[in-house]
């Protein structure tokens, strides 16, 4: 059975059964090639102040690259290390083929491999891949988020006292908003890789999930979307559509959590 595929699925489930299977098994490839490198990285080049770049994130996202024009030859590819393909398409491939690059180069454990298909402007699938535990995260529309194929759901606390938050806050008022979150929150952890900890809002490891700036569609795609299909309500920081594949790089915030803490998360996060 593929994945994704399940008696009883609805007809866009099947529809996108060999693209969610394609990038499943292409995340996990790419892992294998990631975990194997793990700290042995080689060198480091420097895409810019805080940003760098390791002879294995051009691997992994060559594989994925490849990978994908074998398949599905007429779909459009944009990669964080190779950029956007010329090519206006209706169906988009969005790899970040390792996000937490700095981790993974200073030997923190806590990296992953992303894919997104996106289909007129939207994702339609995504699977978001860990390779030091092994582990993958995967949705496709109108079929369940999952976890190495076993269905998820997002957390169901009651009380945002007991939340558990990703949080990672810049711009105007940062401490003061910092602050009013972490008031009202458990506790809130920074973890160096935005796809991996967005995706764990999906089965919960991560109540809720904000990062206010810096975020690039490659950071986003697909771990936003299996969040979403796990239940989460996903959105930007002034509570409108999360998504924007046309959006400037690093120029994108989200805000995922379960729908009971999302109106109160978002009030505590506004500016000012």
């Amino acid at each position: 059975m593929n994945p994704g595929s399940r008696s009883g699925d609805t007809p866009a489930t099947v529809r996108w059964s060999p693209e969610l299977a394609v990038a499943v098994e292409l995340v996990e490839s790419a892992g294998r090639l990631v975990a194997a490198r793990y700290e042995d990285s080689g060198p480091v080049a420097y895409k810019g102040a805080h940003d760098i770049v390791t002879e294995v994130d051009h691997a992994a996202e060559a594989l994925v690259r490849a990978g994908l024009a074998e398949r599905f030859p007429d779909d459009a590819f944009y990669g964080e290390e190779s950029g956007r393909d010329a090519t206006v398409a209706a169906r988009v491939w969005v790899c970040d083929p390792v996000d937490g690059t700095i981790n993974f180069a200073n030997g923190l454990p806590f990296f992953c491999v992303s894919l997104a298909l996106v289909v007129d402007g939207r994702p339609v699938v995504g699977a978001v891949h860990d390779p030091l535990r092994g582990e993958t995260l995967a949705a496709a529309a109108d079929g369940p988020a999952t976890l190495d194929h076993r269905p998820v759901r997002v957390s169901a606390k009651e009380r945002l006292s007991d939340v558990v938050m990703s949080l990672n806050i810049g711009g105007r008022a940062r401490a003061r908003r910092i602050a009013r979150v972490r008031r009202e929150i458990r506790v809130s952890r920074t973890m160096g890789s935005a796809a991996l900890s967005l995706s764990y809002v999906a089965n919960g490891r991560f109540d809720a999930f904000c990062q206010s700036i810096g975020l690039s569609a490659w950071d986003v795609a697909a771990a936003g979307f299996i969040a979403e299909r796990a239940g989460a309500r996903v959105t930007d920081l002034d509570g409108g559509p999360w998504f924007d594949l046309a959006a400037p790089t690093r120029g994108m915030g989200v805000l995922a959590a379960p729908a009971l803490h999302h109106a109160r998360l978002l009030e505590l996060l506004r500016e000012g």
